[in-house]
């Protein structure tokens, strides 16, 4: 059997501010994004961003209520989230 530890970062617990979005990881580091960096996370309730999933053995967080999914990685590596480009069709009409 293979004991080696995982290099892969796993999430442990989260909070969501109001401003930020905070990840235990399991190796003790912490790390902080801003909650602008998911365009969904920054349009929903207080109450929708408290609900959220640790996906799998901690590779991410899943939020249901508005289908969004967040990695340990992409918190690392600085990803932030693209809101969808409008289409030319929509951007007329604004």
């Amino acid at each position: 059997m293979n004991t080696a530890a995982s290099s892969e970062p796993r999430i442990v617990t989260l909070e969501v501010t109001d401003d930020a979005i905070i990840a235990q990881l399991a190796d003790g580091r912490m790390v902080s994004v801003p909650l602008a960096w998911s365009w969904r996370l920054a349009n929903a309730t207080p109450a929708q961003r408290s609900r959220f999933e640790i996906i799998g053995t901690g590779e991410g967080i899943h939020w249901p209520d508005i289908d969004e999914d967040i990695s340990a990685r992409g918190m690392l590596q600085g990803m932030p989230a693209c809101p969808p480009k409008q289409s030319k069709a929509n951007r007329r009409r604004a």
